[in-house]
């Protein structure tokens, strides 16, 4: 595996997530500071907006607004560059906050949420990954996922692949046009099933906890590690063919490929990812290093 520089790009952060690049910038969540943010390629940050609901997984619909979760309401938010309003409510199909999201290139746009009170010492439960339409109207796409997180879609359209935290593993699905999912299988088995009445209990056993993520060019997934301090280069099947450690005793929770060429990885960094220990602090980081191969697909 190759040897890296991982520099800073940006301090001072909450919990940073839901990186994207997007018309030649970096855009970001931080659950704890409410911002969706603009980070140039320097590390000057412009707040865009607050969601005071916790903002994290974001994508663009194709007339060009944004859309964004928001956490604790269980909404998707839609920024038309100077106003934000409810997208869609997802409250009757969540068990836990909302989490990540993708947008296919019809404006298909799919979510999971945690599927238990995580930060409340909740017991784990599996959860659904939910698709909002065009029209506005929700519906389940999926049923009965470990922690459906981080998401990609191939650049044909035809496949979404979800990373389930604790499940050790990324699931396939063929996206049809309409935005139904089928043919549901495993792309990449990262360690045996793992099983636990805590969160504690479940990730103490994985191998990797598959979090944010970015597909490449070569049909690899790089997926922040949410418990290994790094990002890990998936291919399908489940081999980790690469992997970029966090400096210190930071843990990465999302990632993302962009920059001009595609091929700069950059990082979501925090020392954990518990509510009670990053609300007081600001010591979330955006972390980067260059890769080989660029970004390809959704998002």
């Amino acid at each position: 595996m190759a040897e890296r520089t991982v520099r800073t790009v940006l301090t001072g952060g909450g919990f940073f997530e839901g990186p994207r690049w997007h018309d030649g910038t970096w855009w970001v969540s931080d659950f704890y500071r409410h911002t969706v943010s603009r980070v140039s390629a320097d590390g000057q940050e412009t707040v865009q907006f607050e969601v005071p609901g916790q903002p994290s997984g974001m994508g663009w619909l194709p007339d060009g607004s944004l859309v964004v979760v928001s956490m604790k309401t269980h909404e998707v938010l839609r920024w038309d560059g100077s106003s934000l309003s409810t997208y869609a409510d997802l409250s009757e199909h969540c068990g836990g906050h909302l989490n990540d999201l993708v947008v296919d290139a019809a404006g298909h746009v799919f979510a999971g949420d945690f599927g238990y009170d995580l930060m409340g010492g909740g017991a784990v439960s599996t959860a659904s990954l939910k698709r909002i339409d065009p029209d506005g109207s929700v519906s389940v796409a999926a049923e009965g996922l470990q922690f459906p997180n981080g998401s990609v879609i191939t650049p044909d359209g035809g496949t979404l692949v979800v990373g389930e935290t604790l499940g050790n593993r990324y699931t396939a699905f063929d996206l049809a046009p309409d935005g139904s999912l089928t043919d549901r299988r495993v792309w990449a088995s990262l360690g045996p099933e793992v099983t636990g009445a805590t969160t504690e209990e479940v990730l103490g056993q994985l191998a990797v906890a598959p979090d944010g993520c970015a597909l490449d060019a070569d049909g690899c997934i790089w997926a922040a590690d949410a418990v290994g301090g790094r990002v890990v280069r998936v291919a399908e099947g489940g081999e980790v063919v690469d992997a970029v450690a966090a400096p210190g005793d930071l843990g990465v929770y999302a990632c993302m490929l962009g920059g001009e060429d595609g091929r700069t990885l950059l990082m979501c960094a925090a020392p954990d990812f518990y509510e009670h220990n990053r609300v007081p602090v600001r010591e979330a980081v955006l972390l980067a290093t260059e890769v080989e191969v660029p970004h390809a697909g959704l998002p």
